[in-house]
């Protein structure tokens, strides 16, 4: 089995300016790319597990979204970084409950089948509260970026109180990851019982 990394997309990878669909409409956050190889070199699947409810609202097809992820894929490879795309077209409201939409654990429990991750040492990286929830429900070690926009730091209390770690940006959080492995999933699989945050 291979760990893993597990990310959110908008407001982790990119920067969060709502559904977005198109490639000129992707804009990467600062050193994103480089920390995305760092993991790699390390070892690390990288696996995205996004909510792309654009889709039910009709905003967007299933298509336009595999043109731009091949788009992406694209560009990752000229700083040779592969991912694995996964994600939940749904919305309650409008489809009904599922259980690939985080913060159920759906779409991580598919990527651990399709590529055989060995969650007790894998990751979950998001800007988010519910991505917090998603992983601890599947069985990782979650760490929560603080963000830029108010709704994802008014989650960082809540975040710490679930035993995630804070962050400020990707670049932080995969530091973390490589320099502190075994101390930081000794925190999240139970010899600790607060969250931590670093500035």
């Amino acid at each position: 089995m291979q760990k893993a990394i597990f990310l959110d997309r908008d407001g982790t990878l990119n920067e969060d300016t709502g559904y977005v669909h198109r490639i000129e409409d992707w804009r990467w956050l600062p050193l994103v790319k480089e920390s995305l190889a760092k993991a790699q070199r390390a070892g690390f699947l990288l696996v995205v597990v996004s909510n792309q409810s654009g889709i039910a609202r009709g905003l967007f097809t299933e298509e336009d979204l595999a043109v731009l992820e091949r788009q992406i894929d694209c560009d990752l490879a000229r700083s040779n970084v592969t991912v694995s795309w996964y994600h939940c077209p749904h919305l309650p409201e409008i489809t009904g409950p599922c259980l690939c939409r985080k913060p159920a654990p759906g779409m991580l429990i598919t990527a651990q089948k399709d590529l055989t991750i060995d969650m007790a040492n894998s990751w979950m990286i998001g800007d988010r509260l519910r991505d917090c929830e998603a992983g601890i429900a599947a069985g990782l070690g979650t760490i929560k970026l603080s963000g830029t926009h108010e709704k994802s730091r008014s989650e960082d209390e809540k975040a710490k109180e679930l035993g995630s770690l804070v962050v400020q940006n990707l670049s932080q959080g995969i530091d973390c990851i490589l320099t502190a492995q075994k101390e930081c999933l000794a925190w999240f699989h139970g010899k600790a019982r607060r969250g931590m945050h670093v500035s």
